[in-house]
């Protein structure tokens, strides 16, 4: 069963952060006002490294725009074509291409260093392989800043700073940053959950369909803290997306006779519940907050508010 300090998430000042303790007997660490699910990292060896990194690429490009997984063998060509582009929304385009192959260039080198070092060949920290991995690793973070999300609104920059996070510092140290990457995507979580919740918590026609958004944001909060390789992933993934079909699948009732306050047309509210759960799903699996994504999709829901009070004061109803 999974323990969260508060529905509403607030700092608790008598508990520091980085602080561990069992909850049912599963170690969680506390981070701003979040007690999370925490894991035992692997030994800190280049074997190691290279099945992190090699895990960070899967999820990396898996939350990227289409057409930047560059292989790392054509690293001078794309370079060259992005050099010579001149208009710049193609440059953009062929920027993240060049960010894809710089990072699966360095993915290529780390590997061969791995199975040398399996062959009995000591890996020093200053081997010149060891240095250009890590350039490549930064400067794809440099261009990873124009690869957008694949819901084209924004990069999620953090995402590109995680292998090289993985290549420089200790693997222990790598574990602890996560967890407080994941308690700030918790907290984006719960803003947009808590938003939605909020707009629709007092019209009549939804009745119980705030808490079924909050119940949804805590299965996303549940699904953002555990590993795939984790045993309960098949309950945890089940209830996030079951959880979600619950909200976007809630049928409104009638308004009740003589009711007269401003309600959200109901089309706009069921673009709101779509658009809502389906932004805490790519925040939730990408465990990176998404502020760009939530500010436009907040904006998007007042812009539905101030509409149904200019209806309410034009006598329409919906």
């Amino acid at each position: 069963m999974h323990i969260k300090v508060s529905t509403e998430p607030k700092i608790n000042k008598t508990v520091i952060n980085g602080a561990r303790k069992e909850i049912n007997g599963v170690t969680n660490v506390f981070y701003d006002g979040y007690w999370i699910k925490c894991y035992e990292p692997p030994v800190d060896n280049l074997i190691a490294k290279k099945q992190l990194i090699q895990s960070l690429t899967r999820r990396l490009f898996n939350h990227m725009e289409h057409g930047i997984n560059i292989p790392g063998r054509l690293l001078d060509d794309v370079r060259a074509a992005y050099d010579a582009e001149q208009d710049p929304r193609k440059k953009r385009v062929k920027g993240a291409m060049l960010a894809g192959a710089l990072f699966n260039r360095a993915a290529d080198i780390f590997t061969h260093l791995v199975e040398l070092e399996a062959s009995g060949v000591e890996i020093l920290p200053e081997n010149d392989l060891m240095h250009t991995c890590g350039l490549c690793l930064r400067e794809a973070l440099d261009f990873g800043k124009l690869v957008k999300h694949r819901n084209g609104d924004e990069g999620i920059d953090e995402l590109w700073g995680e292998p090289f996070k993985a290549f420089i510092m200790p693997i222990d140290d790598f574990y602890e940053s996560r967890y407080v990457k994941i308690a700030m995507t918790m907290k984006n979580i719960d803003k947009a959950a808590e938003y939605m919740a909020g707009c629709i918590r007092e019209d009549p026609r939804f009745p119980g369909l705030d808490q079924l958004l909050l119940e949804y944001a805590k299965t996303a909060r549940r699904k953002c803290e555990t590993l795939r390789t984790d045993a309960d992933i098949y309950d945890v993934w089940s209830d996030f997306v079951v959880s979600g079909e619950s909200v976007t699948e809630f049928e409104p009732v009638e308004v009740p006779p003589g009711y007269d306050q401003p309600l959200v047309d109901v089309i706009d509210v069921r673009h709101m519940l779509k658009a809502g759960v389906r932004l805490i799903a790519f925040i939730t699996r990408a465990r990176t907050p998404m502020p760009v994504s939530t500010e436009n999709f907040l904006n998007e829901c007042e812009r539905y508010k101030k509409r149904a009070c200019r209806d309410i004061e034009n006598n329409v109803r919906f």
